[in-house]
């Protein structure tokens, strides 16, 4: 399979929403690209987009840019996911970056796929590998560098995750740093599949807790993680849903004026 027909395969189900290009896939489904991108060693770029992004990919194009160029543009969110039905766009389920990263390392044992992580501070990514390790028996960790370094150490970075030849790269950063190295770099990595999953590292270590099932799969986790941190969190939460809350608004006038005569 080639990479244009391996491309073409992952975006059968692309929409549209918000200017934003999305994949309509289910977990198994995401999950059987993964696979066949590593058996074929042919390069796909994975993003997830929740309402923060969205948001933030309406004020700043080169991140608009970053997204709209990945390969697979997962829907990580509910406010999403509610968002497309008001709009009749089918999305079979959210895909959250932590739970594909989870799964993955899950089939890594089995298949013997050797992941590479970028990202956390030092400490929370040394206690992430050792709990991965434990949750993970056998699992071989091709390498892992923390995500506080600065743009003239990029190439050093890059040329020891080449070195590693991993089967996964794992990119823990905010964005949109996290999209623009990826972008920046994306060529000379040579690693099949490229991920990028924000906080997952900070999950994994116990350094944030996760919300229970029922606040996420209604939406509410944004509410948990407010109560987890809310002299950090308030600010962020509060600009992003009332924006999203107007942009759904302003789209639903629209959507619904008649056309004139």
């Amino acid at each position: 399979m080639t990479r244009d027909d391996l491309i073409k395969y992952a975006q059968r189900a692309r929409v549209n929403f918000l200017d934003c290009s999305l994949d309509a896939l289910s977990m198994s489904e995401t999950l059987e690209i993964v696979e066949l991108a590593i058996r074929e060693q042919t390069q796909i770029q994975h993003v997830v987009v929740n309402v923060a992004k969205l948001v933030s990919m309406r004020q700043n194009p080169v991140l608009r840019s970053d997204v709209m160029e990945s390969d697979i543009v997962n829907v990580d969110g509910m406010g999403v996911v509610f968002g497309c039905r008001l709009f009749g766009i089918h999305i079979p389920e959210r895909v959250s970056g932590i739970d594909l990263m989870q799964a993955i390392l899950d089939r890594c044992t089995r298949e013997g796929w050797r992941p590479y992580f970028l990202g956390a501070r030092q400490d929370v990514l040394t206690t992430a590998m050792m709990k991965i390790k434990q949750r993970y028996p056998g699992i071989e960790i091709a390498g892992y560098h923390h995500g506080y370094f600065g743009e003239s150490e990029e190439d050093t970075i890059v040329e020891a995750i080449r070195s590693a030849r991993p089967d996964l790269l794992f990119v823990a950063i905010s964005s949109p740093k996290k999209e623009r190295f990826v972008r920046r770099w994306r060529e000379m990595f040579d690693v099949p599949v490229v991920m990028g999953v924000g906080g997952s590292i900070d999950v994994i270590a116990g350094l944030v807790r996760r919300a229970p099932a029922w606040m996420q799969m209604t939406g509410l986790e944004w509410l948990y993680r407010l109560a987890q941190e809310p002299r950090r969190m308030w600010r962020r939460y509060l600009g992003t849903n009332l924006a999203y809350a107007w942009i759904l608004t302003t789209k639903m006038v629209g959507h619904k004026r008649p056309s004139p005569r």
